[in-house]
């Protein structure tokens, strides 16, 4: 896994990192405190992808369309 903290990774860096954690874990040739440890790992970053489709989802929802279906602009944030 990388060194860059988990809140600083990308959504696609994150999840190279959660798919590497389990595979780590169904292989099963890791020692249990270390499994521990891969498990908390991979339940941040599974967090922090699924918050990063959240934001994602949130600005696409905020996308504005006219009567022909046309993207026009985007509406603040507190109206979303």
């Amino acid at each position: 896994m990388s060194d860059k903290p988990i809140a600083e990774m990308t959504f696609e860096e994150a999840m190279k990192a959660l798919e590497q954690v389990v595979g780590q874990l169904e292989r099963g040739d890791v020692p249990l405190a270390d499994s521990i440890t891969l498990y908390e790992q991979g339940a941040n970053l599974k967090k922090h992808c699924e918050a990063k489709l959240k934001e994602a989802e949130e600005r696409v929802s905020a996308i504005t369309l006219d009567d022909k279906g046309t993207p026009t602009g985007t509406k603040p944030a507190d109206e979303v």
